[in-house]
C-alpha cells in the first residue's frame, strides 16, 4: 500500500502521482525517504551477552523482548485438493555498523513442508511508507482472506478469515515482511537514529534486502527460484530491492510482480504545460463511470486508452489555439466520465483528482476514495472548501485488518507478544524522509535489473479505478522502456477494481492465473 498525505488524512497506501493536489496518500502504504546504510551495517553477528547489548539505548529499555519463532500447521482446499502448509512468525535482527542490534523485523512465512528446493519462494512487501504486509497477506495472495475494501464494507464487520481461492501458496512459498515501524517490527534505537537508519529510501532498501538474504540463508533456499511482490510504495521498493539484491548481495530474482506500484512520481508533474498528468488520471475516472454503468470491459478501456494517447493529448497540447478541438474534447470527456458538463468545462477537461472525488458523488453527500472512487462514505464536512475526512477506503480497513492479524498471530499461530500491531503507521509516514531518491522513482532500477538478467520477468498490475497509482502512469512509463529480448518479459495488466483490486474475488483469481503463467514461463 502506498499512503498519500493530505491535510486531513494519512493512509496506508501512498498516491503514486504528484502535482495538482496529490499531496500523498496511497492504498496499503505511503511515501518516502533520507540517509544511507551500508551493507556492512546489516552484517549479522552472533548473539552477545546482555552486557554487550545497547544498554544505553532508551528505546530498547522500554520494550519487552519479542518472542522466538512460533509455528502452526494448517491446510487449505485449492481446486479440490488439500494443501498442507506451515505458518511461521519470527523476528529477524537488523545490525548496525558496530555490530549491535538496531531493530527487529517480524516475518510471517507460509511454507509447504518437504516440497524440495525446486519449490519457488516469493517475498512480499506493502507500501505506505508505514504499511505492514497484512494487506497482501489477507487481502490478495495468502492462504487466508479477509473480506475488506469493497463498497459497503464496515470496519465493525466480523473479521472472519476464509480460504482464499486467489492464493499463490500452491505454486510458491510466501514470505511477508513488515518493515521497521509496521506490524510488530520495531526499532531498538533512539527516534533520531530510527529516522536515519530506517525511514528513508536507501537505508530502507538495504536493510529489507538483507532480510530477504537472511531468510534465504537461514532456510537453505538460496538456490531455489525467487520472486518478489510489492504493492504501492512496496512497488517502489520492488525494483530497487531487486537491483540491490542482484548487484550488491549476489541474489537474483527470477521474477517481480508490482501491484499498483508507486513507480514513477515525476510523471504526474508539470500539469500546466504537459498533457501527461491529465492523461494519467482520465482513464481511471472513465473506468469508474463505466463500472457504474456496468459497461466496464477490456474492449471499452482499450478505446479509452487510445483516445487518451491520441486526440486528448493532442488537444491539451494545442490548448486554446484550437477552440473547436477544445469544445469537442470537453464534450467527449463529459460523456466519458459522466460528470456535470459545467464542472468539466470549468476544469478545461483537466480533471484534478481531489476535486473529482468530491464532485462525483456530491449529490448523495458522499466522498469517493482515491483508491477506488466507487468506494464511498458520507462527507462529514460537505461545505468545507477542502476534504477534511479520512479517505473512505482507508477508514474502513484499518480496524478489521489489525484485529484479524493480531488474532491470527497470537491465537492461531501462538506467537504471544506484548506489543501494539501497526497495520498502518501514520507516525512512520509522517517521519519519512522525502528525499531525492524517492522523487526519482524506481524506473531506473527497473530498467537496470531487466537489462542485467535476460531471463527475469516483470509483471506490473493495476486496478482500473485507482487514482492513487493510476494504471496509465505505468503504461506510459513502460512505453518508454526499450524492448530487451523477449517483449513479454515486461508487461502491464489491468483488472476491475481500484488500488486494492484484489479485494474483488474475480480480480484476485485473475491475478493468480496471470502470475501462475509468469512462474511457469521461466
Amino acid at each position: 500500500m502506498h499512503m498519500q498525505r493530505s491535510s486531513a488524512l494519512r493512509g496506508p497506501i501512498a498516491p503514486c502521482i504528484r502535482g495538482r493536489r496529490f499531496p500523498g496518500l496511497s492504498l496499503w502504504a505511503v511515501l518516502l525517504l533520507a540517509a544511507a546504510l551500508p551493507l556492512a551495517a546489516q552484517a549479522p553477528t552472533p548473539d552477545k551477552p546482555a552486557a554487550d547489548k545497547p544498554a544505553a539505548d532508551k528505546a530498547a529499555k522500554t520494550l519487552p523482548p519479542l518472542p522466538p519463532a512460533a509455528h502452526v500447521d494448517q491446510s487449505i482446499q485449492i481446486n479440490g485438493k488439500t494443501l498442507h502448509y506451515t505458518v511461521t512468525v519470527e523476528p529477524f535482527p537488523v545490525y548496525g555498523k558496530d555490530g549491535k542490534e538496531t531493530g527487529q523485523v517480524v516475518v510471517t512465512s507460509y511454507t509447504v513442508p518437504n516440497a524440495g528446493k525446486d519449490r519457488p519462494v516469493t517475498f512480499a512487501f506493502n507500501g505506505g511508507p508505514g504499511a505492514s504486509s497484512v494487506y497482501l497477506n489477507f487481502g490478495a495472495i495468502g492462504p487466508k482472506h479477509l473480506n475488506i475494501g469493497n463498497q459497503g464494507d464496515s470496519p465493525s464487520d466480523p473479521t472472519t478469515l476464509t480460504d482464499n481461492p486467489g492464493t499463490w501458496l500452491d505454486f510458491t512459498d510466501l514470505v511477508f515482511i513488515d518493515p521497521i515501524g509496521t506490524g510488530f517490527s520495531r526499532s531498538l534505537v533512539s527516534p533520531a537514529e530510527t529516522r536515519k537508519l530506517f525511514y528513508s529510501t536507501e537505508p530502507d532498501i538495504e536493510y529489507l534486502s538483507r532480510i530477504v538474504y537472511d531468510w534465504l540463508v537461514k532456510y537453505d533456499r538460496l538456490t531455489t527460484r525467487k520472486y518478489l511482490v510489492g504493492e504501492s510504495y512496496g512497488g517502489f521498493r520492488g525494483p530497487r530491492i531487486t537491483y540491490y539484491l542482484q548487484s550488491q548481495l549476489g541474489v537474483a530474482m527470477n521474477g517481480v510482480v508490482l501491484v499498483s506500484p508507486y513507480l514513477n512520481p515525476t510523471i504526474g508533474q508539470n500539469g500546466d504545460l504537459s498533457p501527461i498528468p491529465w492523461m494519467v488520471t482520465l482513464p481511471s475516472i472513465t473506468a469508474a463511470n463505466l463500472e457504474r454503468q456496468k459497461k466496464l470491459t477490456p474492449e471499452a478501456m482499450a478505446d479509452v486508452i487510445a483516445y487518451t494517447e491520441g486526440e486528448y493529448a493532442t488537444t491539451l497540447i494545442h490548448g486554446y489555439s484550437d477552440k473547436a478541438a477544445m469544445e469537442k474534447m470537453i464534450a467527449r470527456v463529459t460523456q466519458m466520465t459522466g460528470l456535470d458538463p459545467e464542472f468539466v468545462r470549468y476544469s478545461g477537461g483537466r480533471l484534478e483528482t481531489e476535486a473529482y472525488l468530491r464532485e462525483v458523488h456530491r449529490e448523495q453527500g458522499q466522498l469517493g476514495s482515491i483508491y477506488d472512487s466507487n468506494v464511498t462514505m458520507f462527507d462529514p464536512f460537505p461545505f468545507s472548501p477542502d476534504q477534511r475526512a479520512n479517505d473512505p477506503l482507508l477508514a474502513s480497513i484499518i480496524a478489521p485488518t489489525t484485529t484479524a492479524m493480531v488474532d491470527f498471530v497470537t491465537r492461531v499461530v501462538g506467537w504471544k507478544v506484548d506489543a501494539r500491531y501497526n497495520a498502518l503507521s501514520y507516525e512512520v509516514n509522517e517521519q519519512w524522509d522525502r528525499d531525492n531518491d524517492l522523487r526519482r522513482g524506481s524506473v531506473t532500477q527497473l530498467r537496470q535489473a531487466v537489462a542485467a538478467d535476460p531471463k527475469m520477468r516483470v509483471m506490473i498490475v493495476h486496478g482500473w479505478n485507482d487514482l492513487s497509482c493510476p494504471f496509465m502512469g505505468s503504461v506510459l512509463s513502460v512505453n518508454q522502456i526499450p524492448v530487451m529480448g523477449d517483449p513479454t518479459r515486461l508487461t502491464v495488466h489491468e483488472y476491475p477494481g481500484g488500488h486494492m483490486f484484489y479485494t474483488r474475488q474475480s480480480s484476485r483469481v485473475a491475478l493468480r492465473k496471470d502470475v501462475m503463467q509468469m512462474f511457469a514461463t521461466h
